[in-house]
């Protein structure tokens, strides 16, 4: 069974960083695109960062220059560092593993992790 599994969230003051860990089971890390995703509380789910097997990344503006994503595939692990932090950055943090990452969603047969929060104070 495919486990995401997600750490280092935390609180942080507004101008720190953070970095996320999504560790994934053998299986499939190798064979798909991951990416981090956001959900604030109401409001929907939004990806922050993808990287696909390739090594090639994407990110919206309101990320762009401050987040990094970064994948060790002998480790099964994706990173996701997080600098110059804002407010508005408060979040539950997501991994996810799918052949299609999309803007608010993934594509069918990918998986999820069980979210980390992430609290930026100003």
């Amino acid at each position: 069974q495919v486990q995401l599994v997600e750490s280092g969230g935390g609180l942080v003051q507004a101008g720190g960083s953070l970095r996320l860990s999504c560790v994934a089971s053998g299986s499939i890390f190798s064979i798909t695109n991951m990416g981090w995703y956001r959900q604030a509380p109401g409001k929907q789910r939004e990806l922050v960062a993808g990287i696909t097997i390739e090594g090639s990344t994407n990110y919206p503006s309101s990320v762009k220059g401050r987040f990094t994503i970064s994948r060790d595939d002998a480790k099964n692990t994706v990173y996701l560092q997080m600098n110059s932090l804002k407010p508005e950055d408060t979040a539950v943090y997501y991994c996810a593993a799918a052949k299609l990452l999309m803007a608010r969603s993934i594509g069918s047969g990918g998986y999820w992790g069980q979210g980390t929060q992430v609290t930026v104070s100003s």
